[in-house]
Formats: C-alpha cells, structure tokens, sequence
C-alpha cells in the first residue's frame, strides 16, 4: 500500500494543544487531487497542506477536510517549519508556488533560549465597506456589527474584544449563505502588549470556527494598521485554542508570522 509522510503542527503558538492544528504531507511528487482531498478529509482538520520540490522551491497546496483552497497561512507556517526543522534543518527561508503566487518564509530566532518565528510574506487583500450586508451578518452572527467589509470573506467590528469573545454565531446560516465571516475588535486590558482581536467562522467550507486563521491578516493587517496608524501589530485570535500572530502591513504585501510546535509525526498508510 501507498504511504508518505505525515507531521501535525500546532502554528502561531510556542506550545502544544494551542493554535491552529495543520496537517502537512511531504511529497515525492504530485497526488492526484482526489487523493490529497481524501487524506485531508481523514486527518478532519482545518487544513493539511502538501508540497514537494521544484527547484530551490516547493509546491505547495492546501485542503480543508471538504475542499482546496486558495490561501491558507496556518498550514504554510507549518509547511515551512516541517522543512525547517526536519527535514533541512540548515535553511532559514523557504518559497513556496501556490495558486497565490510565490509565498516565502523566514526564520528568525527571537530570544536568548532559542525560539524561533516563522515569517510568511503574503499579498495584502484590503476589505471595503458593504453597509448593505449589515442585515445578513447581524443575522449569521446574532449580534449587530459597527460596521461590515468585504474582502476574500466578511470583515464585521465590534466596539470590545469581549464582544468578540461572546459571539455564538449560527454556523446554520453562515453555511447557507456561503460565506467565510471574521471578526474582530481592539484588545483589552486582558491582553497587554496586544492590538486587536479575531475569531473566524467558516462552516461552508467544513470549519465552523477556525482555530487561527493565518490568511485572515491579509486584510487584517492593513485594516489595522490604517486605523490604529501604525504598519506593524500584534494580534490573538480569541478561539477556544487560541493563537498569537504578528503582522505588518507593507503596501501591497503583509507580513504574517508566528511561531509552531510539533505535535504529531508518522507514516500515513493508503
């Protein structure tokens, strides 16, 4: 039987059981697509990613439990530490070709013990107002936003970071209307040192609510960093994980970054 090489990583937290959990297969070379969807359909996580070599960069995709996606930033911090860490532990940047174009990688060692954080250099992908989605998203959410943007997916602000913490949205009516919807508001004095908050619901595509969601900072990012008047944030997402990500915003590209932990590595047997 067919086998390769599967890693679970826990991206954008320095711990296990934290983050968003990403499911990543190296590879030899390409799978058929309906295979990569049958795997990420067993692992059932928010993401597994898979690459394999071209040149001095790799190909990279990534697959919800139902369907591929087109961006995905959780499961490129993972990709890149798997290369990083286990499998060539002497590079400090990666490229990968996505259906997003070329994503890159970077590691830095940020302390004295040896941490390191994973810097993804993504497209900037701006919101624009949508008043006239206000209604359907006061619905989704159960909750009036201040106001709603429209980007890759809806953008709702809340006035709190504990008005995002208490959302229970209707994962029901979010899927009908096939939208992804985050959410976010400033920090809290529960979060020192922190810029803003974020949650993320994306039942049409098989996540109800994602842990972390990486791709969200795209249009996080330079939302932030025009309202808050500086380019270069921290943020949380508010999830039952959990998540810390740092970002900047750079004109028409965002720096998203974090760190990762591993959690999980073996042989996945097909």
């Amino acid at each position: 039987m067919p086998s390769l090489p599967l890693y679970q990583v826990d991206a954008f937290t320095d711990r296990a059981f934290a983050g968003n959990p990403a499911a990543v297969c190296p590879l030899a070379g390409a799978l058929p697509e309906a295979v990569m969807q049958d795997i990420a359909g067993e692992n059932n996580l928010s993401e597994t990613a898979f690459f394999h070599r071209q040149g001095e960069a790799f190909s990279l995709r990534w697959f919800t439990p139902t369907v591929e996606v087109e961006l995905c930033g959780h499961a490129t911090l993972a990709s890149a530490f798997v290369i990083m860490t286990e499998l060539e532990p002497a590079r400090t940047e990666v490229a990968f070709r996505t259906k997003s174009g070329t994503l890159t990688v970077r590691r830095e060692t940020i302390d004295a013990q040896g941490s390191d954080l994973y810097v993804m250099d993504f497209p900037s992908r701006p919101a624009a107002p949508a008043p006239a989605l206000a209604a359907s998203v006061a619905a989704m959410l159960g909750a009036t936003a201040v106001e709603v943007l429209r980007g890759p997916s809806l953008l709702a602000t809340f006035e709190t970071a504990e008005d995002v913490r208490r959302l229970k949205p209707d994962f029901a009516e979010i899927a009908r209307e096939g939208h992804a919807v985050c959410v976010t508001a400033p920090a809290d004095a529960k979060l020192p040192g922190v810029d803003f908050v974020s949650r993320y619901f994306a039942p049409a595509h098989g996540i109800p609510e994602d842990p972390v969601t990486g791709s969200s900072f795209t249009t996080l990012a330079p939302y932030w960093a025009a309202r808050l008047g500086k380019p270069a944030l921290r943020a949380r997402q508010v999830s039952a994980r959990g998540g810390d990500v740092r970002c900047e915003a750079r004109g028409a590209r965002v720096l998203i970054a974090g760190q990762a932990a591993l959690v999980i590595k073996g042989t996945l047997t097909y």
